[in-house]
């Protein structure tokens, strides 16, 4: 088990995250409940930032908010000064919501609606991630009936298969994602924009893939979209002000999982624009990037009650816990793993090999499986750590589970951002059916 940001165990031998005694947390707020720790959030965020101010490069670090969106969360990454990435509509309105200002906005998406361009143009974001030649000609119109010029960036797809899981992949040839670097179609992409008097073409973009923890794939990124610019430069006279390499800087969340410092990513990245724009002859691109999970999901931990137990002789102990696939769909999704410990009990000796079974009425929804625990008793609060991104923001309600509560600790305090739903929530939107209407 490995304790991450102001996690400890406190002298009651409970887990402490924030300050603040996880055991309170679930009486208080109830269970399954999202805890993170802002302190650590901010401390990544500082990280990235801090690396391309020592190297003195004009940068922007946007927060993939697809990773964990609530207001609060944009709230956070507003003070600490990050951009933010959105891809849908809902995202783009929770970021007004919160007053985010709206230039250190990135609206990416492979099908943006008419509705969801309308609304980033006329909020006069700070830029569209430009995806497929759909989305050119609808922007083209847009910005015409508008009477208003959007900044972009093409999104291309530089032919790198980056260590991943196969779902997560996007910055391979055949991906959904943007325009394809090696069959004419980022050409072809570049000349469309550069001809339509409402598209300020800022530069371009790609995304290798997610939960990465080396840098080659980056690197390699880089040289092959410098080829490309280098070809732009000599035919079209193009040169690209901005460089967006996007995000996928893995986090560990088991013992398996080796993740390097940001810095390093960064570093390497730096690094090999300075040379390739050496090389080009132009100057320096400005660099963004796009960390999520690696901003919030080590910050993140999900509290559970344990409930029910089944024993199978000589195969398998299995705990239940009041969660499941409805509020962490990853480990059914992409086989995540993850570790856990019980919050109330973190100094007892783990004397029993149990699998963490959901609630969900699907045999699928077992969220850990042989993990190493004192034997759990019903009430014990079960922590299960880095579930801060694609948790809370993948959450659903099936089984008619309404979803849990969200808490902000920082400095001893904590604070509910999200309250939990209840079951008036999920029928909410709900109509009767007239049968007479029928007749």
């Amino acid at each position: 088990m490995f304790l991450h940001g102001t996690s400890r165990i406190n002298e009651q031998g409970h887990l402490e995250i924030g300050g603040v005694d996880a055991v309170k947390l679930g009486k208080e707020f109830g269970t399954p409940l999202y805890v993170y720790d802002v302190a650590l959030i901010r401390q990544r965020a500082r990280g990235f930032k801090e690396t391309f101010e020592k190297h003195n490069i004009k940068a922007q670090v946007a927060y993939a908010s697809k990773a964990f969106s609530t207001v609060a969360m944009v709230q956070v990454v507003d003070q600490e000064g990050l951009s933010l990435d959105v891809v849908s509509g809902g995202e783009l309105y929770t970021a007004l919501a919160a007053n985010f200002p709206k230039e250190r906005i990135h609206f990416h998406g492979n099908n943006k609606s008419r509705a969801e361009l309308e609304m980033a143009i006329k909020e006069d974001i700070g830029c569209i991630v430009v995806d497929n030649f759909y989305e050119i000609a609808l922007l083209q119109e847009l910005t015409e009936q508008y009477r208003k010029t959007m900044p972009v960036l093409l999104r291309l797809t530089p032919g790198i298969e980056a260590h991943t899981h196969d779902y997560i992949l996007t910055g391979q040839e055949d991906s959904k994602f943007g325009f394809d670097l090696q069959n004419g179609q980022a050409d072809e992409a570049i000349k469309a924009v550069m001809e339509t008097s409402g598209i300020n073409l800022l530069g371009i973009h790609c995304h290798i893939g997610s939960q990465i923890f080396e840098t080659t794939g980056f690197v390699m990124a880089t040289q092959k979209l410098f080829s490309k610019m280098k070809e732009w430069k000599e035919t079209i006279g193009y040169v690209p002000e901005v460089l967006n390499l996007g995000g996928g800087f893995g986090i560990r969340y088991t013992e398996e999982d080796q993740p390097i410092p940001v810095s390093e990513y960064v570093e390497v990245i730096i690094e090999e624009v300075k040379k390739q724009s050496a090389q080009l002859d132009v100057p320096i691109p400005e660099i963004w990037i796009e960390p999520g999970r690696s901003l919030v999901g080590d910050a993140g931990t999900t509290l559970y009650s344990v409930g029910s137990r089944k024993h199978v002789p000589n195969i398998r102990e299995y705990v239940a816990i009041d969660g499941g696939m409805n509020d962490n769909i990853r480990p059914a999704l992409y086989q995540a793993k993850y570790e856990a410990a019980l919050a109330n009990r973190m100094n007892d000796v783990k004397d029993e090999l149990v699998s963490i079974a959901g609630k969900c009425c699907e045999s699928g929804d077992m969220l850990m499986w042989d993990l190493s625990l004192p034997t759990a008793r019903p009430g014990d609060i079960l922590a299960m750590f880095c579930t801060g991104a694609y948790g809370y923001s993948m959450a659903s309600q099936y089984n008619r589970l309404p979803k849990p509560a969200v808490v902000f600790v920082e400095d001893g305090d904590a604070q509910l951002v999200v309250q939990r739903e209840t079951y008036e929530d999920i029928i909410k939107n709900d109509l009767k059916y007239n049968v007479a209407l029928k007749k």
